[in-house]
């Protein structure tokens, strides 16, 4: 129990250094885990005019594949099933979906991918 606990904090305190890092270069968090039935988002933020859904991912161990590769097809798709749902409720706009890599807890191991990947 204490291993999983640990990782819950060390998710919570990678999202905490990830919006920060948005923060810092101009974007407003608007949410922080947003949760539906099937989806969650870690962090929705409001980039201009634009809408901007991001994953947050901490991979410590390459053993386990890296950050990137652990957003498979499956979490994409409840990514955009909560993204889906965050719009019906906040109306309609432009928006994207990037994710923050972290190999570890450092705002220097940051790794920002703007518009990873698409709804389509």
């Amino acid at each position: 129990m204490a291993g999983a606990r640990k990782d819950t904090m060390d998710g919570a305190r990678a999202e905490a250094l990830a919006a920060a890092h948005l923060e810092q270069r101009g974007l407003r968090i608007l949410a922080r885990n947003f949760r539906v039935r099937g989806g969650e988002i870690d962090l929705v933020c409001q980039d201009g005019p634009s809408t901007v859904f991001v994953e947050v991912r901490l991979r410590r161990h390459a053993g386990y594949g890296s950050a990137g590769a652990s957003i498979t097809a499956a979490k994409r798709q409840r990514l955009i099933l909560a993204a889906r749902h965050w719009l019906a409720g906040h109306g309609e706009r432009p928006c994207r979906f990037d994710c923050i890599l972290l190999d570890r807890l450092d705002p220097g191991a940051i790794e920002w991918l703007k518009d990873a990947f698409q709804a389509d």
